[in-house]
């Protein structure tokens, strides 16, 4: 048996948190591979340590004085050593952090170094062996993540090492030069891992107890998803639900290894296990709930345009010419809309009013500003009846005009399109029908 276990950032802020994860670690002698972050805030005037390295970096490249935040970040791991009693002296790996960043060394090396450092620290305060990730995790000379090279040197490398402890975030080009994910990316160091070497379990360990049913922005202590499929969890986290980096997925649901979500400060709650497939009924109908803000829609209406070969073609080639994508694209008999983000589209609007009027010779083109997606999602509206009609009904209760309506063949997720002044009423309209009244 063997568990992979990434714990975030702010469950290795302080000494304190890293006394919980030795706990949590040594409470079950499966967890034999650990990825950790950057120490992350201990409190909300606190810094990260990878944003003082982003400043440190930036400050030294530039010609600027940096001391002062080179020393807040070697007090940090100071006071977390310090608090765990470690014989560890980590000033030889600073004085080669501040030649690299005299050398001007990269940005990604700079925030690389948070999580190659609390790496150093957890191995020594484990007793587990330390794998520099710069050593098995690979990118090409323009950047690019090599899965096959990374997913061979992982398995071979860690096939005879019984413990050990690998830093998250990054990597190395071939010419050794640092190279880092994308910001949350120990989430993918750990499902790399998870997938070279066959793990039975991915444990990824943060400080809320797995995924919740919806925004606790929004709905105040909302109800936590037990068991969600990746499926589901794709439409919710493309939604803008996040607890787990968008690209951690992939790796282990190709070898269907699930991942288990869990509160590094309530290690005795079962958190969220994600999965390929299951047979567990749903404690709810919908899983979850999530959605997005900031988007227009542009309606180009024209009779008999269901019958004009590659007219959907020509209206989206004009999107295309401007590098804007599309989000969704409701159509009917005489009318097609294209969902965008306003952010993207404002900038060349006329000029797409212009082109669609160019390429299909539409009879009338309407746009409508300040609209909101929300995606009700869940394997369990499959077998249920009435799941869209319980949804409506909810948000004409709650005065909530629905804009647009769209549904995948799937049958996992139910678009819905409204005013963005009603998006936090029609989340919690939805809430209400599907959770509160179920519970």
């Amino acid at each position: 048996m063997k568990k992979v276990v990434k714990f975030g950032g702010s469950s290795l802020a302080s000494a304190r948190q890293f006394k919980k994860v030795g706990d949590i670690i040594r409470a079950d002698k499966t967890r034999r591979y650990v990825v950790p972050s950057a120490p992350g805030k201990r409190n909300d005037k606190d810094e990260k340590v990878t944003d003082m390295l982003y400043q440190c970096y930036d400050a030294a490249a530039e010609g600027r004085s940096y001391k002062k935040i080179l020393e807040k970040i070697k007090n940090r791991y100071l006071e977390i050593i310090d608090g765990l009693d470690l014989n560890l002296n980590l000033d030889h790996e600073f004085v080669n952090i501040e030649e690299n960043f005299l050398k001007k060394a990269g940005r990604d090396y700079a925030a690389s170094r948070g999580e190659y450092l609390n790496g150093m620290v957890m191995a020594a305060y484990l007793g587990y062996e330390f794998v520099d990730a710069a050593e098995v995790i690979f990118f090409d000379e323009n950047g690019n993540f090599e899965a096959e090279a990374t997913n061979k040197e992982l398995g071979e490398r860690l096939e005879h090492i019984e413990r050990a402890v690998i830093p998250g975030f990054y990597g190395s080009k071939h010419d050794g030069t640092i190279k880092t994910f994308s910001r949350g990316g120990s989430d993918v160091t750990g499902s790399l891992i998870a997938k070279a070497i066959h793990a039975d379990m991915y444990e990824n360990w943060t400080d809320v107890s797995g995924f919740l049913v919806a925004d606790p922005r929004i709905i105040d202590k909302p109800e936590v998803i037990e068991t969600i499929t990746y499926r589901e969890l794709r439409e919710l986290a493309y939604m803008g639900a996040s607890v787990l980096h968008e690209e951690a997925i992939f790796p282990v649901r190709k070898e269907g290894i699930p991942i288990n979500i869990r509160n590094t400060n309530k290690p005795e709650e079962k958190g969220t296990l994600i999965v390929e497939s299951t047979c567990r009924k749903p404690r709810y109908t919908i899983t979850g709930i999530a959605g997005k803000r900031g988007f227009c829609s542009l309606n180009v209406e024209k009779a008999m345009m269901n019958t004009e070969v590659g007219f959907g073609r020509k209206v989206l080639e004009v999107f295309e010419k401007y590098g804007i994508s599309f989000e969704h694209i409701p159509s009917g008999i005489d009318t097609m809309t294209v969902f965008v983000h306003q952010s993207e589209f404002e900038e060349y609007e006329q000029s797409v009013i212009a082109g669609i009027h160019r390429a299909v010779e539409p009879d009338f083109v309407e746009l409508e500003a300040d609209l909101a997606l929300i995606a009700v999602v869940g394997r369990g509206m499959k077998a249920t009846r009435g799941t869209a009609g319980r949804i409506f009904s909810a948000l004409a209760h709650a005065h909530v005009n629905v804009k647009m309506i769209d549904q995948g063949s799937s049958e996992l997720n139910i678009i819905i399109g409204v005013k963005d002044a009603d998006f936090e009423v029609a989340i919690k309209a939805i809430y209400d029908i599907f959770i509160a009244t179920e519970v």
